[in-house]
């Protein structure tokens, strides 16, 4: 059992981003002040890794590597799988907890953070 797309519309969705996004502490929305947060359907043909499932995506460059976005560059992005998400929860009660943790990750990665690391830090 799965979460229903059609019961959770992209502007309902989009709402839960954003206020799992502001619960945050505020030296991480601080931190990421400069990362736009995205919500697509599902990612591009090929984006996913073969035989896996992404559910969300850093694209961009560790503030780590760089203390601040480097000038020219585009600005740094996490996007957001609505779709796939959905489909992997299966209580509509676990939404909110599973899109806050997909977002954690993907800021982790905002912030240099390895997968290994996530992962023991329980973002994943």
């Amino acid at each position: 059992m799965a979460v229903d797309p059609a019961e959770v519309s992209v502007d309902d969705f989009e709402r839960l981003v954003a206020e799992e996004l502001d619960g945050f502490p505020d030296w991480v929305r601080t931190a990421i002040a400069d990362v736009a947060v995205l919500v697509e359907d599902r990612p591009a043909p090929g984006a996913a890794p073969r035989g896996g499932l992404l559910l969300g995506l850093f694209r961009g460059i560790p503030l780590t590597r760089t203390g601040a976005r480097v000038p020219g560059s585009l600005p740094n992005t996490i996007t957001v799988y609505r779709l796939p998400i959905l489909r992997t929860t299966p209580d509509p009660a676990d939404l909110r907890a599973r899109i806050r943790t997909i977002l954690g990750h993907e800021i982790g990665h905002a912030l240099g953070l390895p997968e290994s690391r996530l992962r023991e830090l329980g973002w994943h």
